[in-house]
């Protein structure tokens, strides 16, 4: 018996490939022959879970926002009060403050998803400005503009403590990004994600096939809050340290810009953009701290005006010649 080639193609792309093992299989080199960037790997890879959860809903839903630093922002600070308060198991105050922006990401997306365009792109914005302004205020429980500080972190699983050469923390932020990422993968490949590359590519269409658009939209801002509320959680707990740029516009660009990079709705594109864009920023900003963004601006738009697929989809057009040349043979 026959199986239906759409079908097929599904399947196939559900099962897993041994290169999708390499970029595990390079975090572990680094842990243990480049252990003096461990504190940068993990900076890293919270980025990577970051974009992750923007690739979501940018890359396979189609809905741009200005302000997804808002749900990064909220785990930052549920982390950071939570460890400051005295809840300082780390994982379950990991979960929690993912739960606490995801709750917030879909309150927020029930208004915003409502609108589109510009509309969207402001709303967006205003979630992200809002809590900013309400975090800076807060000073008693935040810090306000100093940050909030005294947060009192507990080894992970009572035995591994977070220590200054940033060995727990590269392993915790590993392990959650692993984990975020074959929930992303399972969820993208479903038919729940199919159904979103399908809203983002005709709304119409996939609305008179009796599949509710806003209802799958929603379902995915909540998710990817959940995710980023989980980046913004481990920042806070790995550096226990929380400032209101977690709130910044300047951080919903920089995801933006690291997706573009690595190759939107590409899964890794997100880890390729963060690795990129994280090495370029400690080296260039060392080297040249007034002008490095000039950089990293010439190689965005670099990026933009020669392949729109960043560098995952040069890696493909190198791919595709190469599988060509051979056939020609």
């Amino acid at each position: 018996m026959s199986t239906h080639p759409a079908i097929h193609e599904l399947l196939s792309i559900r099962r897993f490939r041994p290169v999708e093992s390499l970029p595990w299989l390079l975090a572990a080199v680094a842990y243990f022959f480049l252990p003096q960037y461990l504190q940068l790997g993990s900076q890293i890879l919270i980025m990577a879970l970051f974009a992750l959860s923007f690739d979501l809903l940018l890359g396979y839903g189609g809905i741009v926002t200005l302000g997804h630093a808002a749900y990064f922002g909220a785990g930052a600070y549920t982390a950071g009060l939570l460890a400051k308060y005295g809840w300082s198991e780390p994982i379950s105050a990991l979960v929690l403050s993912g739960l606490v922006a995801g709750l917030l990401g879909t309150l927020a997306g029930a208004v915003i998803l409502r609108t589109k365009g510009l509309a969207l792109l402001m709303l967006g914005m205003a979630v992200s400005l809002l809590l900013l302004e309400l975090a800076n205020h807060a000073v008693g429980y935040t810090g306000g503009a100093d940050g909030l500080q005294g947060m009192n972190v507990a080894p992970l699983f009572g035995q591994f403590d977070f220590d200054m050469f940033g060995k727990t923390a590269f392993l915790y932020a590993l392990a959650v990004l692993l984990a975020a990422w074959l929930l992303v993968r399972h969820l993208v490949n479903a038919p729940f994600g199919r159904s979103l590359i399908g809203i983002r590519q005709n709304p119409s269409r996939m609305q008179a096939l009796g599949v509710s658009v806003w209802g799958r939209r929603l379902v995915a801002f909540a998710i990817s809050s959940f995710l980023a509320g989980l980046a913004g959680a481990l920042s806070a707990q790995t550096n226990q340290f929380v400032s209101l740029s977690v709130f910044s516009l300047e951080l919903s660009g920089i995801v933006i810009v690291i997706l573009v990079l690595g190759g939107v709705g590409r899964l890794y594109g997100g880890m390729v953009g963060a690795v990129v864009y994280m090495v370029a920023q400690d080296t260039l900003s060392k080297d040249q701290p007034a002008f490095w963004l000039f950089w990293i601006g010439l190689l965005l738009v670099l990026t933009v005006l020669f392949n729109r697929g960043g560098i995952l989809g040069i890696v493909d057009m190198l791919r595709s010649r190469f599988k060509r040349g051979e056939k020609a043979q």
